[in-house]
């Protein structure tokens, strides 16, 4: 995998008009390594892990991602992670800098598990990511989670893929 890039997001298949259905091939067990890759990073209030106000903060950036020219559909990944059960934070993967939001970088080396199932399983997921990394003679320092679809497009397409990556 080249440094400060995903695997390949195929966003060819989009019945919904909201997310592309998810083709996880290429995405399961794949080691990703970033230096100084640049995220936006935004915040999201919840109510012991449901989130109140995610709509509102994903359109607002996603809003100023597109003004700046700063996306990349194949590349356009969030990576997100529980806070606490009253927060929440995202990263947005762009291409260059996005202006009145929170720029930041991440750098290391990460791996990644697909998992299928319902949203509620994410901490259960959370373990076999740190299961996986002991396996592997690693520790977990953070995981975070690539929600591939929202709610209402997992029900229509009938499955609900999310990526775990977690940084070793």
């Amino acid at each position: 995998m080249q440094t400060n890039a995903f695997p390949r997001y195929d966003v060819s298949e989009d019945a919904t008009c909201c997310c592309p259905r998810f083709k996880p091939q290429g995405w399961d067990n794949q080691t990703l390594h970033f230096e100084n890759k640049k995220f936006v990073r935004a915040t999201t209030r919840s109510a012991m892990h449901i989130p109140w106000n995610m709509g509102q903060v994903f359109t607002r950036v996603q809003q100023h991602i597109e003004e700046a020219g700063a996306a990349d559909p194949e590349t356009e990944i969030v990576l997100s992670s529980d806070l606490s059960p009253w927060e929440a934070e995202h990263f947005f993967a762009v291409e260059r800098d996005v202006e009145g939001e929170e720029m930041t970088t991440l750098s290391g080396n990460f791996f990644t598990r697909v998992f299928e199932g319902p949203y509620r399983r994410a901490k259960d997921f959370e373990h076999d990511m740190e299961v996986a990394a002991t396996a592997m003679g690693k520790t977990v320092r953070r995981v975070f989670f690539f929600y591939t679809t929202c709610p209402k497009c997992a029900r229509t397409y009938g499955e609900n893929y999310m990526i775990g990556v977690a940084e070793i």
